[in-house]
């Protein structure tokens, strides 16, 4: 695919996939502000939308076509910028490749004008954390008067609506971008053959089937992040691998014998006892997303004196296993953020404590039978919900010697879950909502989902 450049003037650019959290609003941003005639089209109607739209008046010449896709839009762009979550075949954008048209994505306008290093991280569990505490690690722990480390610190990419595009013009080739990437981002970085400097992967378990069709396919997406690294005038790429991880360690073993990079591996039982004591969050896997976080780190000179300092600062991520609130001596965390039953399961390994999970939703056509025997194993009860409660029901039972010795509820509604919950639950217990699913089934998005939670358990009775 051709580089686009940065001369957009006059040029109509087609912004395709909105979002409820504003997915588009940083392309739309870039766009207007290079002078281009902006269409955003969203499938979802303008309602449904909320604060996206409201966000995009503030922009020249934009317009908005929602609750539809107008073929005509495709036939007539000259630049087409796709939402990550679209399928590489969707019929609209069939129709712009009929015609010519240049169909690109944010985070590939980004690599092709970004001047800066990037980190780049990806896995099916623990990219967003991991992300989160390398930019906060670089930030907090950055070598004091060393020039020749790095400057500013950015962080974006699929963690949330972090504008990068609209910000190139404040990023300096001397700054650090931390990006975590999807699979789907992947994909679409695949066709620039770009990559980051830092490549990172945390994990790999089955997820994202639904698109990708087999666990295979998600692998070869997610093996792009190191696939495409460069050599650069000024440094080697580093790729940073997972060494609890057996498709990591594979991949660790394939790239250390090729030259040109450097490649590393962590584990959660390097992290030094000095560390682990400033580091506020819990479980085995959050342990191993900040040695990912350290490794990363100490390519940039990132001293760890620096880095147990700066720990305690460090506040959990919203939706993933965040303390909600105490109540009758319970806690309830909301892990929301759990989307496939390996997630699921970290946050049960997480806790020592009698637990009572609520999960279900969304069916992403995932197996359940790894989760039903740790749910078996580790948890008081479950309350299930959603398209996939009667399947993990089932993968609990079957994992069970006696059916009756852990009680199955099932809950009509998140608010119904919260209630049962609170019923099984003892002082000491506490009551995890980590869902093993997607939520759009019952919910526009996980963050929706967890939000409604934390509600409903704040505003309980306080017999909850």
């Amino acid at each position: 695919m051709a580089k686009t450049g940065c001369n957009l003037t006059d040029k109509k650019v087609l912004i395709m996939g909105l979002g409820r959290f504003g997915g588009g609003l940083d392309g739309a941003r870039f766009a207007s502000q290079a002078g281009a005639r902006v269409v955003v089209t969203d499938l979802a109607a303008q309602e449904r939308l909320g604060d996206s739209v409201e966000q995009l008046r503030e922009l020249e010449n934009v317009e908005l076509h929602l609750g539809r896709h107008e073929p005509d839009d495709f036939a007539t762009a000259d630049i087409v910028v796709v939402n990550p979550a679209v399928p590489p075949n969707n019929e609209f954008l069939q129709i712009a490749r009929k015609h010519d048209k240049l169909i690109t994505s944010q985070i590939e306008l980004f690599f092709q004008m970004c001047s800066a290093q990037t980190v780049g991280i990806t896995g099916a569990n623990g990219k967003s954390t991991t992300t989160a505490l390398t930019a906060h690690l670089l930030e907090k722990a950055k070598p004091a008067g060393d020039r020749g480390a790095y400057e500013n610190v950015w962080l974006g990419g699929n963690i949330g609506n972090r504008p990068l595009l609209a910000s190139l013009d404040q990023i300096g080739p001397r700054d650090v971008v931390v990006l975590e990437l999807s699979s789907f981002q992947l994909e679409q970085l695949a066709q620039i053959q770009a990559a980051p400097h830092v490549a990172l992967l945390t994990n790999l378990t089955p997820n994202h089937l639904d698109r990708h069709g087999t666990f295979e396919a998600y692998c070869a997406a997610k093996e792009n992040i190191f696939r495409f690294q460069q050599v650069r005038e000024d440094a080697r790429p580093v790729s940073i691998f997972n060494a609890e991880d057996p498709i990591a360690m594979r991949w660790y073993d394939k790239y250390a014998q090729q030259g040109g990079r450097r490649c590393v591996k962590y584990s959660a039982d390097e992290v030094s006892d000095e560390i682990r004591e400033g580091f506020p969050l819990p479980g085995r896997a959050n342990l191993s997303n900040l040695a990912g976080a350290i490794t990363t780190a100490r390519q940039f000179g990132v001293a760890d004196r620096a880095i147990a300092a700066a720990l305690p600062d460090f506040k959990s991520l919203p939706h993933r296993l965040e303390l909600v609130t105490i109540k009758n001596g319970v806690r309830w965390y909301n892990d929301s953020i759990a989307t496939t039953p390996q997630s699921a399961i970290v946050a049960l390994e997480a806790f020592d404590e009698p637990k009572i999970i609520i999960a279900g939703g969304y069916d992403k056509k995932l197996p359940f039978d790894e989760l039903g025997q740790k749910i078996a194993r580790r948890a008081k009860a479950a309350v299930l919900m959603g398209q996939t409660a009667d399947k993990i029901a089932s993968a609990i039972r079957a994992a069970l010697p006696d059916p009756s010795q852990l009680p199955i509820e099932r809950a009509s509604s998140l608010a119904q879950a919260v209630d049962i919950a609170g019923r099984l639950a003892d002082p000491g217990d506490v009551v995890l909502l980590s869902p093993a699913c997607a939520s759009y089934d019952m919910f526009d998005n996980f963050q929706q989902r967890g939000r409604m939670f934390a509600d409903l358990v704040r505003n309980a009775r306080e017999g909850l």
